[in-house]
């Protein structure tokens, strides 16, 4: 039963306090266990102290009382009795009777010895000790006693007494002796329960320093990136904990090399469908030519034409699934990371892209942030090929979607240690509530163009490879806004 508590208690809780429980609670019992015995020693010990001062007082007494001819002599003094009855607080009570039970000398209250206490043929001259009570009837309380009956006998060997027994009995309040059990008791449970203290303390840090490598190696698993594959390091580890991390970086090395296949795999098919894609698309573009001369052809010229938009279309999911693969950290790793001015990059692709948005029928243009020329440079670390990439893309996306006769806007500016890039429209924009899904691989914000689903994905891909973040957010009265905000490069 003890178990099945113990267990229901431990289920949800941290390690930590398992161990803590399992610790401490047997030194709990231990404690408490200790703390009786202790208790029962130190009755024990107080009990022999009284009866040691029951015993000489019962001695002493009796040799107040000496047999004379055929009667007893009471040699016992008044100065005598107030020196045993002096204490209030330890009050002595005493009695003397011959035979046992008639009254001699002393208090009439003290009751007789209970058989169970004394023997039926009790021997002489030796002590019995005994807890008895005496009431008092006129306060109707009642005192615990210490009691010692000394059994003596008296009369001449030849004479007539032979035979007779005395009974002495001296009894002392147990509210002393209880007293002095308590003071024994604190004075060994006391430094027994600061001992547990410390111990406790010390099993706690203990605890805690045991259970180091097992926090270190969560901050190792919970500080890392969906994406991030590395194997685990804990060299000073304890061996559970080294197999464990083992078993950790072969499931980790498992994952990574399917994930590289299939990466490979992706660059690999766009890189063969590439080719032939583009000569796909030369291929309609002439076919499209050559129907243009063709008089009353107008569905074929309609087929070539859907045709060559679907070559087109897949041309540049190739395009984009190979930008995929190079923003992945592997491929990343293999391009170093240069110092480079933002601002300029981002009029350099601006410029790049005028001749599109002209044939698109769309107003593109750039301007700094604090309303200057531009010419205050934006530092940032990253790989000059990707960031182009995903100006490249981002630009293209407001291009393709914004629609004829709408405005787009490169602004670049830098707040609060960071520099940001922000690409505003003001055409129909996305349905609201999806902006954040834009960011999303294979969502499309609208079904219009010949988009893949791809290219803010990849934006986001780099911006994050870098340190930053990017959002979305609508324009008024119509239109969308998209930030891509980078760390600061001192």
């Amino acid at each position: 039963m003890l178990h099945r508590v113990l267990r229901w208690f431990g289920a949800g809780t941290s390690l930590r306090r398992q161990l803590l429980l399992w610790l401490l609670l047997p030194q709990l019992v231990l404690w408490l266990g200790g703390a009786l015995f202790t208790f029962k020693l130190a009755e024990r010990y107080a009990n022999q102290a009284v009866d040691a001062s029951l015993s000489q007082a019962s001695r002493a007494l009796a040799r107040q009382v000496k047999p004379m001819g055929t009667g007893l002599l009471i040699d016992f003094p008044r100065a005598a009795q107030d020196v045993l009855e002096a204490d209030p607080a330890d009050k002595l009570l005493y009695t003397v009777s011959s035979p046992p039970g008639e009254f001699i000398l002393g208090n009439r209250q003290l009751p007789l010895p209970l058989p169970q206490s004394v023997p039926e043929h009790p021997r002489l001259g030796e002590p019995y000790y005994y807890d008895s009570q005496v009431a008092h009837p006129q306060s109707g309380s009642t005192d615990r006693l210490r009691v010692a009956a000394l059994y003596l006998h008296y009369g001449d060997a030849d004479g007539e007494d032979k035979g007779r027994t005395m009974l002495v009995q001296v009894a002392r309040s147990s509210a002393n002796r209880e007293e002095l059990a308590r003071r024994l008791l604190t004075d060994m449970v006391l430094p027994l329960s600061l001992l547990m203290v410390l111990m406790t303390m010390i099993v706690a840090a203990g605890i805690r320093a045991g259970l180091a490598p097992i926090a270190r190696l969560r901050s190792l698993v919970e500080g890392r990136k969906p994406n991030d594959l590395r194997p685990i390091e804990l060299h000073v580890a304890p061996q559970e904990l080294r197999s464990l991390a083992h078993a950790i970086n072969e499931l980790l090395e498992a994952v990574q090399s399917n994930v590289q296949a299939q990466r490979r795999f992706i660059s690999d098919a766009a890189h063969q469908l590439r080719t032939p894609l583009a000569g796909l698309k030369s291929q309609t573009e002439l076919a499209l030519k050559e129907a243009a001369e063709l008089p009353g052809e107008p569905a074929l010229r309609e087929r070539l034409q859907r045709v060559h938009e679907s070559a087109s279309r897949s041309a540049h999911l190739v395009n984009q699934l190979l930008t995929l693969a190079r923003t992945e950290p592997e491929s990343q790793g293999a391009q170093s990371r240069v110092k480079l001015d933002l601002a300029r990059l981002a009029r350099e692709v601006t410029a790049e892209l005028v001749p599109r948005a002209l044939q698109a029928g769309v107003d593109l243009g750039f301007e700094a942030a604090d309303d200057s020329d531009g010419a205050t440079p934006l530092w940032v670390h990253g790989v000059p090929l990707l960031l182009k990439e995903a100006l490249v893309n981002v630009v293209d996306n407001a291009l393709r979607y914004a629609g004829r006769g709408a405005t787009v806007t490169v602004q670049a500016g830098s707040a609060n240690e960071h520099v940001c890039l922000s690409i505003r429209d003001n055409g129909p924009g996305v349905p609201a509530g999806s902006e954040g899904r834009l960011f999303e691989r294979f969502y499309r914000g609208t079904l219009g163009g010949n988009g893949c689903g791809l290219g803010l994905a990849i934006v986001k891909e780099i911006v994050e490879r870098h340190g930053g973040r990017v959002c979305a957010a609508p324009v008024q009265p119509h239109g969308l806004q998209l930030d891509l905000i980078f760390p600061l490069a001192h």
